[in-house]
């Protein structure tokens, strides 16, 4: 089956939506007070919704240029996140000095997802997603 390009774009949208709903709700709705490298990962993730979405309409493959950076580094805050809250990281290296510690883990469904992971995988769908939107964009 050939995916085309606006499709993987779409894809990488609706994973960035659901993430940027889902940090809402568990910060608006459960309560759950997001820590300074939730913050840096929200600064990467929502901005991917609107970009993402201007490029859709009409489809623009240029849209790759500005997405993907985002979704690089933000995929780079979030493994460091998540090695700091597997403990393979010292605390003393992690940016939070006030307010919730970010090795706390706040929720965990199933023994192992944590909102870390969850943002983790998040970033590494929608890298995968623009990368081989990349790589089948015809030059």
């Amino acid at each position: 089956m050939k995916t085309s390009p606006w499709t993987l774009v779409f894809g990488a949208w609706l994973i960035a939506a659901m993430a940027t709903l889902g940090a809402l709700f568990m910060s608006e709705i459960m309560g759950f007070a997001p820590c300074v490298l939730c913050w840096y990962q929200r600064i990467f993730m929502f901005p991917l919704v609107f970009i993402l979405a201007a490029g859709l309409f009409p489809f623009d493959p240029k849209v790759l240029r500005y997405a993907l950076p985002l979704a690089a580094v933000g995929l780079l805050v979030a493994g460091f996140h998540l090695l700091l809250v597997a403990g393979y990281i010292p605390e003393n290296l992690a940016p939070c000095r006030q307010g919730i510690p970010c090795s706390t883990v706040q929720v965990q469904w199933l023994g192992f997802i944590t909102i870390p992971l969850l943002s983790f995988f998040a970033f590494l769908v929608v890298n995968a997603l623009l990368i081989t939107t990349y790589l089948k964009t015809p030059k």
